[in-house]
């Protein structure tokens, strides 16, 4: 236990993953290929490689393995009570288990043995916890819940309860029980071709080393997989930022800046297309001035663009219409003055009108050169006046109120808004609507910009259509005309003017010899970033590939062994000595593997600390061609009670089905060690096979441990029923007898029913019964166990109390014979009548009362040898 311990705190340390794959190695025999996967997943997370679905590591925790228990404690498992949830085990069942000895419990196949025996490995915190309690099927849903038992527990002389629950905590105090299993301890072939044996415990260490090694595998595959051939960027290095950037490819380069050179704009692209252009020029010079000429004439077609675009736009119209609507308003408003004007006076039609005023403007301008020295309107009633040239009289009065009129707000205001709407009006009307593009500038157009002319007359078009539509409002006064813009070539023709003006400045600059390698620089930079632009993605795949390699590497560094190694030489020292080598031989003597010796030859290798099983065999890979598969379990057994014999602790054991593989022989020593065992703490025992059962009570008698034996079987309430009384093969002649009394019951009930076919069936089933309590009988009461069988030795001794008489021949051939003679098939096929439940319960009672007369005989016959001498 204090090695787990020491374990844990070890994980303390170790990466969170690290510790994940300790817990597993604890809790499986072996990992399954998805426990890889997933420490793989997290190994790789612990150092920046994201893992798509999401795992996380779970460290080793301290309710995963036993509880440190003081030595001097004294822990006994006095009962295993209400298992809820366990398979199909019945609820509210009471498993007794014996304070000191050995309490064996029985359980055939499908009993709920295995039930139990799950609960019990979990609750103590045992290492092989592989097997999963799942709750019972034929329980709705809703009613689920977790495992869960109680045991009752006896510390120190306290009696107590603990409350187990599959999910939580086990109770601390079971960790004193220890569970064998075949994990705690192993034999294998190591790089030396030899065995090895690795205490309980210290063999995770060596799981550990080899998940390593296989992930160390996984992980040099996976940097194969993301190998780089920066060769294929060889075409992008030169004196250019990208050269420089191809040069240092790494896992530290920065995507952003990649992405930064590769990604080049349009404006880019024609400038690199204006400089290769440039640069390959004779005379630069020369087309730089034929360019310009160009430009001039794009931006004066770019420049009346604008104009049509303007003179027509929303803008433009909008300021019209308001023209237009003020010139309204004020003429309307002239023409009402104008009638209040004529009003009360008869005047000829027409006054006050467009044409009396300009005919009454023409007298004004006159009266100055006829009436010099008068200010119009006064030249007073004796002038003559300027147009009839007659005494004004009293015209002259008239005169004066004509030009009231005429200077009137409301007139001069109408007269103003004419005027201000023939200024815009009147340059609208008589507008040149074209482009005014001329066959050269099309030619150089078409050439420079093929698209670009189609677009420049429907433009054309557009300024037409739009030209009417406005003069046409103007007269309707419906202003319901367009809603937006001209679209206008303007500012794709100043692009164009702005290229060419460009590139007339690089054949300028081409011209000169330093500008000229400024030039080539710049162009080689534009020409890389094109480059790179091609090859960006596979690039920037380079880059991830690098990164992961790199990320790779730094796990293969976690993998690496030499820790582990350490650890386990550390360890090793502490676990290995000559008391351990003393226990593993005398364990492997008492249970028939003595020809094996243990060497304390240790040392660590990859992680894995060895103490050497010297075999005189032929050396071979394989284990099983060495040791049987009986000899495997029995070098188990011996490594676990010695190491539970050195470790000090009083807590018991508990082993499930310990000789499920072993022979008569084998068996038979096993349950000798266990009885023994038996007399130094609590042992408990799972068992199906009821010979083994039979021997361990044989043996725990010679030792003079005490027994307890339970059964377990299946009910109508469920599996798993404890039961005080053993199957009828493991029970005494006694008891045998007290069973067949209450079959015998159950079948005259049947037979009293009527129930013909279940009576005959019970009834040979009784008499096969019968004629196993004879030969019990036999064996145990008339020949007092001096022979059992399977048993090797004789028990001489007990022949002291035995006497064989004619007459215990006579009864026991009939019994026999009459057992013999229903309990095979032919009763069943109808060659015998099955006796009546009377004639049955004569048959027991018969063995019955011969038994009781043999042994009150056997206790007379030993008193007597007794008391006189042995005959010679």
């Amino acid at each position: 236990m204090a090695l787990m311990q020491e374990l844990l705190a070890w994980t303390k340390g170790l990466q969170a993953w690290q510790s994940d794959a300790l817990a597993r190695l604890l809790a499986k025999k072996e990992l399954s290929p998805a426990d890889q996967d997933d420490l793989y997943a997290l190994l790789k997370v612990a150092h920046g490689i994201p893992d798509p679905e999401k795992r996380e590591p779970l460290p080793l925790a301290e309710d995963q393995i036993p509880a440190p228990i003081q030595a001097e404690t004294e822990i006994e498992l006095l009962v295993i009570k209400n298992l809820r949830n366990v398979n199909a085990i019945a609820e509210n069942q009471q498993l007794e288990v014996g304070a000191k000895g050995l309490t064996v419990i029985y359980g055939s196949n499908g009993s709920g043995k295995s039930g139990y025996s799950r609960v019990l490995k979990r609750a103590c915190r045992a290492r092989d916890q592989s097997e999963q309690i799942l709750p019972n099927a034929n329980v709705a849903g809703a009613k689920m819940g977790n495992a869960q038992a109680t045991f009752t527990v006896c510390v120190n002389g306290q009696v107590d309860e603990y409350l187990w629950q599959q999910g939580r905590e086990a109770p601390k105090e079971l960790s004193a029980l220890s569970i064998f299993d075949t994990r705690c301890a192993r034999a294998y072939l190591d790089s030396e071709d030899d065995f090895a044996y690795v205490p309980y415990g210290l063999d995770v260490l060596d799981s550990l080393a080899k998940l390593y090694q296989q992930l160390k595998i996984r992980l040099e595959a996976e940097q194969r997989e993301h190998a780089v051939d920066l060769q294929v960027f060889a075409h992008l290095k030169g004196e250019t930022a990208v050269g420089r950037l191809i040069d240092t490819l790494s896992a530290k380069t920065d995507p952003e800046a990649v992405e930064g050179l590769a990604n080049i704009t349009n404006e880019e692209l024609l400038r690199k297309q204006t400089l290769e252009e440039s640069l390959k020029e004779n005379n630069p010079k020369e087309k730089a001035v034929a360019l310009g000429v160009k430009a001039k004439r794009v931006d004066a077609l770019a420049t009346r663009a604008e104009v049509l675009a303007g003179a027509l736009g929303l803008g433009a119209i909008a300021k019209l219409k308001g023209l237009v609507d003020e010139c309204r308003d004020a003429q309307a408003a002239a023409a009402v003055a104008a009638k209040a004007f004529k009003e009360g006076e008869k005047l000829l039609p027409g006054t006050g009108g467009q044409a009396w005023r300009e005919l009454f403007d023409a007298a004004k301008r006159f009266a100055l050169e006829s009436h010099p020295d008068c200010e119009f309107p006064d030249l007073g009633v004796d002038a003559a006046c300027p147009l009839c040239q007659q005494p004004l009289d009293a015209g002259a009065q008239r005169l004066q109120r004509f030009e009231a009129f005429i200077q009137a707000d409301v007139e001069r205001t109408a007269q103003e808004r004419k005027e201000a709407l023939a200024v815009v009006l009147d340059p609208l009307v008589k507008m040149d609507l074209t482009l005014n593009l001329d066959a050269i500038t099309e030619a150089e157009l078409s050439g420079l910009d093929p698209l670009l002319i189609p677009e420049l007359r429907e433009f054309e078009g557009r300024v037409q259509a739009r030209h009417l539509s406005i003069l046409k409002s103007v007269e309707t006064l419906d202003w319901a005309g367009p809603a937006e813009e001209l679209i206008n070539p303007g500012e794709r023709l100043l692009k164009l003017e702005m290229a060419l003006n460009q590139e007339a400045e690089a054949l300028e600059q081409a011209a000169d010899e330093n500008e000229r390698k400024a030039l080539l620089a710049e162009l080689s930079e534009l020409q890389a970033r094109e480059k790179l632009g091609m090859v960006k993605d596979a690039v920037l795949v380079t880059i991830a590939k690098l990164e992961h390699r790199l990320k790779l590497t730094s796990c293969l560094a976690s993998v690496r062994t030499n820790g582990i190694s350490l650890k386990a030489s550390e360890l090793a020292e502490k676990v290995v000595s000559k008391d351990l080598e003393a226990a593993l031989n005398r364990e492997f003597k008492a249970l028939g593997v003595g020809n094996l010796s243990v060497s304390l030859q240790s040392r660590a290798d990859r992680g894995r600390a060895l103490h050497k099983l010297k075999l005189q065999l032929p050396q071979v890979r394989n284990p099983a061609e060495i040791l049987s598969e009986g000899e495997q379990r029995a070098i188990a057994i011996g490594s676990f009670l010695a190491e539970v014999g050195l470790s000090g602790s009083k807590g018991g054991v508990v082993f499930d089905d310990p000789v499920s593989s072993l022979d008569h022989s084998r068996r038979e020593r096993v349950a000798r060690r266990l009885a023994v065992e038996a007399n130094q703490r609590q042992v408990i025992i799972f068992t199906h096979d009821i010979y083994f059962l039979c021997l361990l009570v044989e043996e725990a008698k010679q030792v003079g441990a005490p027994v307890l034996t339970q059964s377990l079987t299946k009910r109508p309430e469920g599996f798993g029923v404890a039961d005080p009384e053993l199957p009828f093969e493991g029970k005494s002649a006694s008891k045998r007898i007290s069973a067949l009394k209450a079959q015998h019951q159950t079948l005259a009930k049947l037979y009293r029913e009527g129930n013909q076919a279940e009576h005959e069936r019970m009834t040979v089933d009784a008499y096969f019964r019968l004629r196993m309590a004879w030969e019990r009988a036999v064996e145990e009461v008339l020949l007092r166990e001096v022979i059992l069988r399977f048993r090797k030795g004789i028990e001489t001794q007990r022949l002291l109390g035995v006497s064989v008489e004619d007459d215990d021949y006579a009864k026991i051939t009939a019994g026999m014979s009459k057992c013999s003679n229903y309990a095979h098939d032919k009763a069943m096929i109808g060659g015998v009548a099955v006796p009546e439940p009377d004639e049955l319960l004569a048959d027991i009672q018969a063995l019955d009362e011969w038994r009781a007369t043999v042994v009150k005989r056997s206790e007379e016959t030993v008193k007597k040898r007794k008391a006189g001498p042995v005959p010679v």
